[in-house]
């Protein structure tokens, strides 16, 4: 007998469940608390659990998969395409359930390393972000008051100084202050950005997968951390002969 199908649409607080029963040929479309549902699959016989690959899927595939259960991760997309109805958690889940029977190309389960890897990048690129924000916020303030200064980070770094010490004879302390905080903040940022990839390069000496795809000319550090961390299960992946 092929394994029952089942579709799950998470959710913060309640999950969606639908499957139609092998016995009994029921069609189950149900609510289940999230503190409930690992126990909801706990005695059951292997299933094929699909859910959409969004935010907390990757977690609750481990669980599952460790419990005996195949878990097909569906990417959004093609998951809607199964929705007739109004959305809502039902429908959802329907979709899910009938998307997971489809053939197609589920979202590979990740590690919760590589689930911390890719923490990692994100981290680094929302640092990269306050810091081109910080800078050019510090540009536009003073150009309020007739001072110009280049695009690049050289060039603020450069100017600033002086560019300060002239509008502090016109401004008061407490902006003039405020803006030197600023500007000190961007060496902040800079060493947090620094830290975070320390720790990439860390993981790279340790990691087999990382340190091969790194060995490719033109591949840096963060090509290679971001190609392992997302392509899942490594085992997943064909091989080429």
């Amino acid at each position: 007998m092929n394994s029952m199908a089942v579709g799950v649409d998470i959710a913060k607080l309640v999950f969606q469940v639908h499957y139609v029963d092998q016995e009994t040929g029921e069609i189950v479309n149900k609510p289940i608390k999230r503190a409930k549902f690992l126990e909801h699959f706990a005695n059951r016989a292997p299933c094929l659990i699909g859910m959409e690959a969004c935010g907390g899927a990757h977690h609750w595939a481990r669980q599952l998969v460790k419990m005996g259960h195949d878990v097909k991760l569906i990417p959004a997309e093609f998951a809607k395409a199964f929705n007739i109805r109004n959305k809502n958690d039902a429908a959802d889940a329907r979709a899910i359930w009938l998307a997971v029977r489809q053939p197609g190309k589920p979202v590979a389960v990740k590690t919760e390393t590589q689930q911390a890897m890719l923490a990692l990048h994100r981290m680094r690129q929302q640092l990269i972000k306050f810091r081109t924000m910080q800078v050019n916020n510090l540009r536009g303030l003073l150009t309020e008051y007739g001072e110009v200064m280049g695009k690049s980070r050289a060039a603020l770094d450069k100017a600033i100084p002086a560019v300060l010490e002239r509008v502090a004879e016109r401004l008061p302390a407490v902006v003039i202050d405020s803006l030197r905080e600023q500007w000190n903040g961007l060496t902040k940022l800079d060493e947090q950005v620094a830290q975070i990839e320390r720790r990439m390069r860390e993981w790279k000496k340790e990691d087999k997968a990382v340190k091969a795809i790194s060995e490719i000319p033109g591949v840096g550090l963060l090509t290679a951390t971001a190609a392992v961390a997302t392509m899942g299960d490594p085992k997943a992946v064909p091989e080429v002969r």
